[in-house]
């Protein structure tokens, strides 16, 4: 595979990251005190949720400030009924940032959340320190949404920053059901939650290392044709993670994105998983390369010598700067660079020794590239630009390899790489 060339543009969004500023952030949210849900009622503008949710609202609308108008800012506001898990209904409030592009039909998400728990995830008086999980993801995401906000992009960005994760993802559910319900064109989601501690619980520490998490199957997926062909490997999810893998290394040296390719953590969730039950198939979660359990949903205390909390002294700011530009490049390289081409198709009519494709043009892409791969490599491993055609003939067996399509602009820059559906003509 041809590697990946540094975009100068990518480039200096990339180094622009403040590990400083990622750290003030924290440390702000952390000063809320607690972002638990149910302290909505008593929240003030130092304190509790609605606190910590109307400073964030306030560092995006300065942020918004310096776009001439291209960002706006609002709140996904809506009463989450009573559940058998929660004491009483509660007010949900989503802050959502949007940098408009030049086209509307492509939007990609950065997402975290904001609200956070102690050891009782309805307790909305205790203290809930939140710092990792995930005041780690809210600063990422202010941060790329600083750096990038000057950058004219072809492609729509959303920032959000969730309320409600905690309990069942119950702001992203409710935002995602409502971009889909719209037909909002979201090509891809990247989610952040648990980012910035780099030593595990188990003493493991790989400080140069982040998970990427992507689903196998989107909703709706036919199991039988899936079977049939072999895709499981090649959800959209899956191209994304390849996607953000392939692109990372060129921006951030010597830091590595280890895909997992699994939906999430056994037992855990997050708010990629609204988007993909809405319909939207492209979202992946960023995840810490080793978590510490004693600083997640844990009441503050000290146990046997043991520290149980999620405190900001175990915030690692050197690494959540990596791990926010670990974001920023593949997120950029999706907005600026050209869309991926549309109707993949593998033409299967007649037995043959080669592979025959086709596809829908993208506009803003100057020629295409057939990627492929043996069907148990998990990184595309070969690609040849065909030229600004439609339609490509390759000397590689669909049989016994994985192929697929991706856009090149004239800055070459590359989409994601698009699975193709096999058809029969």
């Amino acid at each position: 595979m041809p590697p990946v060339t540094a975009d100068p543009r990518i480039a200096a969004m990339v180094t622009a990251v403040s590990a400083e500023r990622l750290k003030e952030t924290d440390d702000r949210l952390v000063a809320f005190g607690t972002r638990n849900d149910f302290s909505e009622t008593s929240s003030t503008a130092s304190h509790g949720v609605f606190g910590a949710r109307d400073w964030i609202v306030a560092q995006f609308r300065a942020i918004a400030a310096t776009t001439g108008g291209r960002m706006s800012v609002s709140l996904d506001t809506y009463v989450q009924p009573k559940t058998s898990r929660t004491p009483r209904s509660v007010l949900e409030s989503s802050v959502i940032a949007t940098l408009r592009g030049d086209e509307p039909d492509r939007v990609y998400v950065m997402s975290s959340h904001f609200d956070d728990c102690d050891g009782h995830c309805t307790d909305g008086q205790g203290v809930a320190p939140g710092a990792d999980d995930n005041g780690s993801g809210v600063a990422a995401v202010l941060e790329a949404a600083r750096v990038m906000a000057a950058t004219h992009f072809r492609g729509t960005i959303v920032f959000a920053c969730f309320d409600g994760e905690e309990l069942g993802l119950w702001g992203s559910n409710h935002f995602a059901r409502g971009e889909a319900t719209g037909h909002a064109p979201i090509l891809a989601v990247l989610n952040n939650d648990i980012i910035g501690n780099s030593l595990g619980g188990s003493g493991a520490s790989e400080p140069n290392v982040v998970r990427v998490f992507s689903q196998a199957l989107p909703a709706g997926a036919s199991f039988e044709r899936v079977n049939l062909v072999g895709s499981e490997n090649d959800s959209p999810s899956r191209e994304l993670s390849r996607f953000v893998a392939e692109v990372v290394p060129a921006y951030v040296p010597d830091f590595t994105v280890r895909q997992i390719f699994r939906a999430d953590r056994f037992l855990r969730g997050g708010d990629q998983e609204s988007f993909q039950d809405a319909g939207y198939a492209a979202a992946v979660r960023f995840v810490e390369s080793h978590e510490n359990f004693t600083h997640q949903h844990q009441d503050v205390r000290v146990e046997n010598g043991v520290q149980f909390g999620d405190l900001p002294q175990y915030i690692d700011a050197p690494y959540l700067a990596r791990a926010t530009q670990a974001n920023i490049a593949p997120l950029a390289t999706l907005a600026l660079g050209p869309a991926p081409p549309a109707t993949v198709q593998l033409v299967t009519k007649h037995l043959g020794y080669d592979s025959n494709l086709r596809w829908k043009a993208s506009a803003d892409a100057v020629s295409y590239e057939v990627v492929w791969r043996t069907t148990d490599a998990p990184q595309w491993q070969y690609a040849r630009n065909v030229g600004n055609v439609t339609e490509a003939t390759i000397p590689v067996s669909e049989d016994d390899d994985v192929l697929g399509v991706r856009s090149v602009d004239a800055a070459s820059l590359r989409s994601p790489a698009v699975y193709p559906i096999a058809v029969r003509e």
